[in-house]
């Protein structure tokens, strides 16, 4: 097995990660920030897992999603010649005003040849693996509690052997529910089969629904797909990632919770979505960011807010779990909150521009969003001059990052497009020299004549890949010589056998040993806009090569080994992908 060869399912509500024997390895509820009910990836199995195996142990186990869907399905192939299988999947269907995404998993077993026998081991945990829960059987199934939460679980699998682990055969197909709070009130058999086959209609309808690029379309589909999980429906936020503490390497302490909303990749998310042609989850977002600026004193944002909106995500650590492959710690929580990054400034601002040219954008009020965009260019303006922590969130050294400044310089830039779109430029007239003064700060402090290209910091001397974006946020044309000998310059310094780092400087935790795989699909929109297509295209090739069995990809990879590191799955990685895929990909009218 590679590292992280898992799998997720979800339903905008709850998701789970499980690993290639389609245990459920990571799994929180009632929300994708709630405590771990299935915390073995971090740990052992007492830490909390749901499998199901063969009894017997010589089997070939193969597993794929069912096409263009969210719906898991793992064979076991066994050397018997019988075979069955797991359908793993989170409900989501259409349901009168809205979208059914309750916090359940469904699982069915299906035998497919024979009548294997099959073991399951069940066990939910409570406060990250840390408490066992009370279990017993009720008429409403098997119920654990603990910690002021109740875990159904709902099978026409004797329950005994489910509590005690024991061995059974597959006499025909089986149906399990895991729900959260109260339990699965319909027909188990019915009812299953049911929310299976509207799942699976859901999830083909709203792939149908993409835009998507003539070529790479099967990582494309994967990619939103991916998405689209990420996303908390209930209040439009959108995590980083699934899951805390992954190491970025096995060494270094760098094990962060990513299940958190962060602006700046939020805005990625919403853009790549944009691209495809789904508008209703940057709406939904744009509401959460007015909720949130409403509110906030001083009208100055933070760097990252939990997905109900929450302002301090105090961080801690959990001793009791060892961590991914015994890397720790592990912790909950996020102390990048308390950190100035004002770069998200300009990404907010980049993520409402949309609203105010786009005719098919009709359910926020201009207005009022025009008044956010005042709030969020004057903010920005008010921070240049300040140090921050910048995009990658350096605990110990706040600096005048470049990349901080360039996002302040582009919010004033699209505050006076928006402006002029109104017919309210006038009232803003201090915008355009301040854009001005801006660009000069960056030309002349951030731009290295000796080195031939824009560093980390002003007046720094580091290679940072967050420089590559100028060509995105228009503040260099590609064809620029600056902008062209700064791709040149990165391509040897950040890149190692196909990927690239972030920077190579030592930060709060030494030197990064992993490339960072965002980084690398900056790398290749810059090739491709510089002219180097044929180079952007096997660079491309090569990061995809890196996903795993199902087409996931995580935050860093080995450029070594190739192994995937950091939490998983990472939207900013699947973001890279649809992103270059529609730079490099032919025209459909091109194909024919």
């Amino acid at each position: 097995m590679r590292q992280l060869d898992l799998a997720i399912i979800g339903n905008c509500q709850v998701s789970a990660l499980l690993d290639s024997k389609g245990a459920f390895v990571w799994s929180c509820m009632p929300r994708m920030d709630s405590q771990a009910i299935f915390a073995s990836l971090l740990g052992a199995e007492e830490h909390g897992i749901w499998s199901c195996l063969p009894e017997a142990r010589d089997y070939e186990v193969k597993q794929r999603y069912l096409r263009n869907s969210n719906v898991l399905q793992t064979e076991f192939h066994l050397k018997s010649g019988e075979r069955f299988d797991l359908i793993d999947f989170a409900p989501r269907f259409a349901d009168k005003d809205s979208h059914y995404r309750a916090p359940q998993f469904i699982r069915i077993i299906r035998a497919v040849r024979g009548n294997p026998r099959v073991r399951m081991v069940l066990k939910p945990v409570m406060d990250y693996g840390r408490l066992a829960p009370e279990t017993s059987m009720t008429g409403e199934g098997i119920v654990f509690r603990g910690n002021g939460t109740r875990i159904f679980f709902h099978t026409d699998i004797p329950a005994s052997y489910v509590i005690q682990g024991e061995p059974f055969e597959l006499a025909g197909d089986y149906y399990c529910v895991l729900s959260h709070g109260e339990p699965f009130h319909r027909p188990l058999k019915f009812g299953c089969e049911e929310f299976f086959e509207r799942t699976l209609s859901y999830w083909r309808t709203w792939v149908k629904h993409c835009s998507i690029p003539f070529e790479y379309q099967d990582a494309v589909i994967r990619s939103a797909l991916a998405l689209k999980l990420h996303i908390f429906e209930d209040t439009g936020a959108i995590i980083a990632a699934t899951t805390t503490s992954l190491p970025e390497s096995l060494e270094d302490g760098r094990t962060w919770d990513y299940r958190y909303c962060w602006l700046r990749d939020a805005y990625f998310v919403i853009n790549a979505l944009n691209q495809l042609g789904h508008f209703e989850e940057m709406e939904r977002f744009i509401q959460f960011l007015h909720n949130i600026a409403v509110t906030e004193p001083g009208g100055r944002l933070q760097p990252v807010y939990g997905i109900g909106g929450e302002r301090v995500l105090e961080e801690r650590e959990l001793p009791w779990l060892p961590g991914f492959k015994g890397a720790g710690p592990v912790r909950v929580g996020n102390a990048a909150y308390l950190q100035p990054q004002f770069d998200v400034y300009g990404e907010m601002v980049l993520a409402v521009t949309p609203l105010f040219f786009d005719q098919r954008l009709d359910r926020i009020d201009l207005n009022r969003a025009f008044e956010n965009v005042v709030k969020l260019v004057d903010k920005a303006i008010a921070c240049f001059a300040e140090t921050d922590s910048g995009i990658w969130e350096f605990r110990t050294e706040r600096k005048h990052y470049l990349f901080s400044k360039l996002m302040c310089w582009a919010a004033v830039d699209r505050g006076i497009k928006i402006a002029e779109k109104l017919g309210k430029s006038a009232a803003f007239p201090g915008w355009l020299e301040t854009r001005e003064k801006m660009r000069s700060v960056v030309e002349s402090r951030g731009w290295n004549p000796a080195l031939g290209f824009y560093t980390q910091a002003l007046d720094g001397e580091h290679a940072d890949a967050s420089n590559l974006l100028m060509h995105a946020v228009n503040f260099h044309s590609p064809d620029s010589e600056r902008f062209r000998g700064m791709v040149e310059k990165y391509e040897r310094l950040l890149m190692r056998n196909g990927m690239v780092f972030r920077y190579l400087n030592a930060d709060d935790f030494g030197t990064p040993k992993h490339a960072f795989t965002i980084c690398s699909f900056w790398m290749i929109d810059a090739l491709a806009a510089i002219g180097r297509v044929a180079d952007a295209k096997v660079l491309f090739e090569r990061v995809l090569a890196s996903a795993n069995h199902v087409g996931l990809l995580s935050e860093d990879i080995d450029p070594v080994s190739g192994e995937l590191w950091g939490n998983f799955p990472q939207v900013y990685s699947h973001v890279g992908v649809i992103n270059s895929a529609f730079r490099l990909s032919k025209s459909w009218s091109e194909a024919f």
